[in-house]
């Protein structure tokens, strides 16, 4: 049986399996009360990403069990998933110092890091392939880590970041299959299942959030899927493919990273000022921003396909429409926010 059809096969009980688990946190929650920093006004259970990493680890036993395609040397990578999601659902009981979150993340990355999974080779254009050396585990660590934290910093809104998860992981699904790299697709396809299971109880007004067991959890996996695409082809262009797909979370977080350190704002500190915050603050509704941003994941998912039939010297230029498209939205928010008087 081809790895896929197993998968495809799967996909539907593991997103029953997810949901089943998101009731029973909502049975007996966790809840998130609202304050200042956070867009509910009501008291709403969190840790719903629960059922997506339940549903993950029964999709990768399954796997390993029934395929002859996995691979042993990445059950490293499933574990480490598996333990930021343990620490995150304990910070979404606790409340862990950013510092600890992070000393977490690093190691989980190191982990997936040990396994073999880091930059070495990268094709530049007008350069060509440059070996990476050192400077490609540096890279490595700061793209697992940053994607982690910016899919976190971006679950502040119902809908908004499990949608794009679902829409990111089902195209990196098909395009690993068209490429037979069988971990990276079964890790998606089970990312899909999980995050669909869970969708329902989150789309707006939402019953439960993902928490941070559910947002870093994804993240980090993304995160490790992109570095995995890098293999795709002999240039690790590929590894453009999940930046691609997370184009408009990733600007986001980077655009307000940026704003709020030259607003000499202390960038740790909890707030309310990203793009799609500000937006719906200005009065767009919750479920237009979150809309907005599934049609961004479309979008870049478009692209990730017409990357796929580039010229390796065209591929990196892939990223300039969807650069193009958040400066636009970022503009708009701006606007926006002058017309009804929002600050930041």
């Amino acid at each position: 049986m081809p790895p896929y059809v197993l998968t495809i096969l799967m996909a539907v009980p593991l997103a029953v399996v997810s949901a089943v688990a998101v009731r029973a946190m909502i049975a007996r929650p966790i809840l998130d009360h609202p304050d200042a920093r956070k867009s509910h006004t009501r008291p709403t259970p969190k840790g719903g990403g629960v059922g997506p990493v339940l549903a993950f680890i029964v999709g990768m036993l399954a796997f390993y069990h029934f395929s002859t395609l996995a691979e042993t040397r990445f059950t490293a990578v499933v574990l480490a998933a598996v333990a930021i999601a343990a620490v995150a659902l304990l910070d979404d009981l606790k409340d862990f110092s950013f510092l600890v979150k992070l000393g977490a993340q690093a190691l989980a990355a190191a982990a997936a890091m040990a396994t073999g999974l880091a930059l070495k080779t990268l094709a530049l254009p007008g350069i060509g392939e440059v070996q990476l050396g050192l400077v490609g585990l540096g890279i490595t660590l700061f793209w697992i880590v940053g994607c982690t934290n910016a899919v976190n910093f971006m679950d502040g809104l119902d809908g908004l970041v499990t949608g794009v998860v679902v829409i990111a992981s089902a195209t990196l699904a098909v395009i690993a299959a068209l490429d037979q790299s069988w971990f990276a697709h079964a890790a998606a396809m089970f990312l899909l299942a999980g995050f669909a299971g869970f969708l329902p109880f989150n789309w707006h007004p939402a019953r439960i959030f993902m928490g941070d067991v559910g947002s870093q959890f994804a993240g980090f996996m993304l995160a490790v899927l992109g570095v995995a695409a890098a293999g795709f082809e002999m240039g690790q262009v590929s590894f453009l493919i999940v930046p691609l797909l997370l184009f408009g979370l990733l600007f986001d977080a980077t655009f307000t990273l940026a704003r709020r350190a030259l607003a000499g704002e202390r960038v740790s500190a909890p707030h309310r000022s990203h793009l799609y915050q500000m937006a719906q603050r200005s009065g767009v509704p919750v479920r237009v921003v979150a809309g907005v941003h599934w049609g961004f994941a479309l979008f870049h998912a478009a692209l990730a396909f017409l990357f796929l039939v580039l010229a390796p010297a065209e591929k990196p230029l892939v990223v300039l429409p969807a650069l193009a498209v958040q400066l636009v939205w970022a503009t708009y928010v701006i606007r926006r926010m002058r017309q009804t008087g929002t600050s930041w």
